[in-house]
Formats: C-alpha cells, structure tokens, sequence
C-alpha cells in the first residue's frame, strides 16, 4: 500500500514509518519539523515539509502523492502545555485534522488511522478501561484529540470514510535506531534516564499519596514496537472504530524508577512533589477488541524489555538526535 503518514519525523510515528518500509509498503512523511526530528525519518520514506495548518499544503501533497490511506499522528501532545495554551492545541489539532481530512476527502481517500488517545476519557469510571467508557476529557489535549474523533465519525457516516481510532495509553521504548526525543520532555521513562545518564540530579515524584498500594501513579506502559504493529493491523483490517492500545497491566511510578535502577545500575534519587492536578490514580487499558478483532498481541509486554530498549537507545543518543548517533537522515522533497 502506498501510505501517507503525518507526523513522521516524531516518536511514534517514525517508528511506524520505519515498521511499515520494513512490511514492504511505500511510505510519504509529510511533517514540519516543528517537534519532530528530519534525522528520525527513515531514509527510504520520502520527506514532504509541510504544515496541516496550511489547508493548501495538505491538499497539494494529498494530490501529488494519492495514497491509498493515511496514518495521522501530527499533533501536540503536551497536556500541561494544552492547559495554558489551548489555542495551540485547537489551531494544530482540531483545524489541522480538518484540513487533513477535508485533502482526503476532495481526493477519495477515505481510510484513515487515527492516533488517538486515552485523554480523551479523562478520569475513567472504571479500570481496566474498555472502549465504550464515557469520553470526559479532562484538558484540551484531549478534548482536542475526541474533537477529530467526532468529525470523523461524521465523515463516516456522510462521506464513507473507513477511521480507526487507536488510543494510546502510556507510549515507550525504542528500537535499535529510533527513540524518544522531545523538548520539553514530559514521559516518566526518559526522565529517570536522563538521571542515570547524570543530566538531572534527581527523579522527580508528582504525588506518593494516591490509593494505590505504593501511593504512587499506576499506568499502562506500551512499546512503541508494538504501537507500529497495531497500526499496520489497522490498515489491513475491515474493521473501524475505536480500539484501546495497552498491555491491560499497569506499573505504578516506583516500580518504573525500581526498574530503572536494576537495568541502569544508577540509584536514582527521588524527591517528592506535590501531585499534578487532574492525575488519575490508575490509568490501565481494556486491550480485548484490538487482540480480538486485530489479532494484535503485545510483543513486549515486560517493563524490564521496555527500560532496557530505552536504555539502550538514551546511551546511544545521550543528547538525542541532535547529539549525533541518529538514522542519517533523508533528504527533503517539498511539495
């Protein structure tokens, strides 16, 4: 299949990309390079620089490239940030999605996988979490995320589209050439490394008080490997809708750090904070449609597996991409 994916030059999606070559598909990246890294591109995908908030530069490479689907990940994703500065997160995510889907539309293309969000649940009534819980989002990261969601649900039913909506719980891990590289840096895992790797003194803990049995946080902590393979899953089956990504286990915030400490060798010293407002005590998936209906199982499921492919990848690229170390990276074809 010929594949356009937006936002392939960041963390999930250049996995993906790279998961997707390696499967024998053709692959156009069409990113901005605004938090995504050119030397994540895989240099067999070509490279169109371009901005979904440009309604005409979507559509141009929509009609240059005319692929028979497209894998969504452009967007923001720093809920901190979507708290004080909402309209970021609206102009890139919501208006952006429309004008993705708007090119798709105008040329005929009507699959679409989405990547989704566990957000868009907000504080869950009940976990494990299946699909059909209600959709409360709690910051306009997720709200914004549930806003393309609806606009696609009525793009099905008036205009045919085929969306999958994979939602995401906690993304992590690296492979041999790919990993996590952002600024700021947001996730727990590459936080606690960049401790062992001596660029922070200490870890910090966002609340130890919760009802859980160690106080802190629980969450679903998912490959990135694996995330790829859910996508590819999606592109190939009949099936549309919503379906959860996770191991259907959590790890709490200590166990992550003790993890860390066995696999990296560093102690890790902690300092307590206060807690954030609007954290969950527990967020884990209800993964049973995805295994069920995509035939999608978990390769990685242990988080010693994950810490050390993180590991691995954070030695390696100890400043990120831009510390040498990475893919080469291709060359840029605008369109």
């Amino acid at each position: 299949m010929k594949i356009l994916l937006t936002g392939g030059a960041g963390y999930i999606g250049s996995v993906t990309a790279e998961a997707l070559l390696d499967a024998g598909h053709q692959v156009v990246v069409f990113d901005n390079l605004e938090r995504g890294h050119r030397e994540a591109v895989d240099p067999r995908a070509r490279l169109i620089i371009g901005d979904l908030r440009q309604a005409n530069q979507i559509l141009d490479a929509m009609r240059a490239v005319r692929p028979d689907a497209v894998l969504h990940f452009a967007a923001l994703a720093l809920v901190g940030e979507s708290m004080e500065q909402p309209e970021l997160y609206f102009h890139n995510n919501v208006a952006g999605g429309l004008h993705l889907i708007e090119a798709m539309r105008r040329v005929g293309v009507r699959r679409i996988v989405f990547s989704s969000t566990c957000a868009t649940y907000g504080i869950p009534d009940r976990v494990p979490m299946p699909e059909d819980l209600p959709q409360r989002p709690a910051n306009p990261y997720g709200e914004s995320k549930l806003m393309l969601e609806t606009m696609l649900r009525w793009y099905a039913e008036i205009h045919q589209f085929e969306p999958v909506f994979l939602r995401y719980f906690n993304a992590c891990g690296a492979t041999e050439r790919l990993g996590e590289d952002h600024d700021p840096e947001t996730h727990l895992i590459p936080n606690v490394l960049r401790v062992a790797l001596g660029q922070a003194p200490t870890v910090r803990v966002f609340g130890a008080d919760y009802p859980t049995p160690d106080g802190t946080c629980i969450r679903d902590y998912i490959h990135v490997v694996d995330l790829a393979d859910a996508h590819i899953r999606a592109l190939e089956t009949p099936h549309t809708g919503a379906f959860n990504l996770g191991n259907g286990g959590g790890f709490s915030v200590r166990e992550v750090i003790e993890t860390a400490r066995e696999v990296t060798g560093h102690p890790l010293p902690v300092v307590i904070a206060p807690r954030r407002p609007g954290d969950p005590p527990a967020l884990v998936a209800d993964a049973t449609r995805a295994r069920t209906l995509l035939g999608w199982t978990p390769r990685y499921p242990e988080l010693r597996t994950i810490m050390e492919h993180a590991w691995a990848w954070h030695r390696r690229h100890p400043r990120g991409y831009a510390g040498g170390g990475a893919p080469a990276a291709t060359s840029a074809a605008s369109s």
